[in-house]
């Protein structure tokens, strides 16, 4: 019997022994889980951080600068008429070049009919999208699709990237405003509620 009753409760203590082990690789797991979560100081700093890599890109790359006269061209939108730049003296423009396959560029053409088209409508103002780099068919099918959805507004087509090229290296969506006499006053990515104010600065 003695000997049973040492057996047990050395046992007793192994298992005593196994569960502190446990608990203690437990806490150091959930202590290593809560190390390792990111802060939302740390989630606003790694934002910035990216952000600021983003913009030191799109200016790298940027031939056209605010305070510039935009270079003038001419284009064809999908419905076959021709937009001369230089022939919207008078007017605001939004220059926009995009892609049929750009993530933000889509996630942009969403936001634009309310807070662009239908936010200036009837207003010395022009939106001006310009495909960059895609032959018409692949453009006329992706604004039949976006059309379906109420995304709807004209568009240009720049498939040797002829105009984008005047303005540009690399990288879209981009955004250049251009005040009533031609001057570039705002070259922005997707940024559409600053584009919003100063084009309603513009307009005052």
């Amino acid at each position: 019997m003695v000997a049973i009753n040492s057996s047990i409760s050395g046992i007793k203590l192994a298992l005593i022994a196994f569960a502190a082990v446990v608990l203690v690789a437990q806490s150091g797991l959930v202590q290593a889980q809560n190390a390792a979560k990111p802060t939302k100081e740390d989630q606003e700093a790694k934002r910035k951080a990216v952000a600021a890599q983003v913009d030191k890109l799109y200016a790298e790359t940027t031939l056209v600068h605010e305070g510039d006269m935009a270079p003038d061209f001419t284009v064809e939108m999908l419905d076959g008429k021709t937009v001369k730049l230089s022939d919207l003296r008078g007017k605001v423009v939004m220059l926009n070049f995009w892609a049929t396959w750009c993530g933000p560029c889509m996630e942009e053409f969403k936001e634009i009919p309310e807070k662009i088209v239908k936010h200036f409508e009837g207003k010395n103002f022009v939106l001006l999208p310009i495909s960059r780099g895609e032959k018409r068919e692949v453009v006329e099918s992706k604004m039949k699709s976006l059309k379906e959805k109420g995304i709807d507004f004209p568009v240009g087509i720049d498939p040797t990237k002829a105009i984008y090229s005047l303005y540009a290296k690399q990288y879209i969506p981009r955004n250049f405003i251009i005040d009533q006499n031609g001057k570039v006053v705002l070259v922005r990515g997707n940024a559409l509620d600053e584009i919003v104010k100063k084009v309603e600065e513009l307009l005052k």
